[in-house]
């Protein structure tokens, strides 16, 4: 009777740590990586970072909004372009979607010199008003 009760744990116990590995193996995989771009917020509520990988949406008024804050953009260089909508240069510690181009999460955000994004020539130019 004892053999037979720690054979059923046993058995127990390897399909629950299976049972954990599989679901383990179904999340998506998800590691933080740093980004440094164009930081766009042309309206409320739209944001897009475009860095040398091409255009990421943070958010969309109505639609997706990253987890995280955004830095507070006007220490350093903000360039208005719509009232106190513009862009500016950033890094970015995030979370990706890469199928759906999207910025997930942000761990961290820092304003940068706008001449460190036009002197990389892996990033668009940006409109000068």
């Amino acid at each position: 009777m004892r053999t037979a009760l720690l054979l059923g744990l046993t058995a127990l116990t390897a399909l629950t740590a299976l049972t954990a590995l599989t679901a383990l193996a179904a999340a998506p995989a998800s590691a933080s990586e740093r980004r440094c771009g164009w930081l766009q917020n042309p309206t409320p509520a739209n944001w897009w970072l475009i860095d040398r990988d091409g255009e990421w949406t943070i958010g969309a008024q109505g639609g997706h909004q990253a987890e995280g804050d955004l830095p507070d953009m006007t220490t350093r260089g903000w360039v208005r372009t719509n009232g106190s909508h513009g862009y500016g240069c950033a890094c970015m510690t995030v979370d990706t979607d890469r199928r759906t181009r999207r910025i997930t999460r942000i761990f961290s955000a820092t304003p940068m010199p706008l001449r460190q994004c036009r002197n990389d020539r892996f990033l668009p130019r940006m409109f000068r008003p």
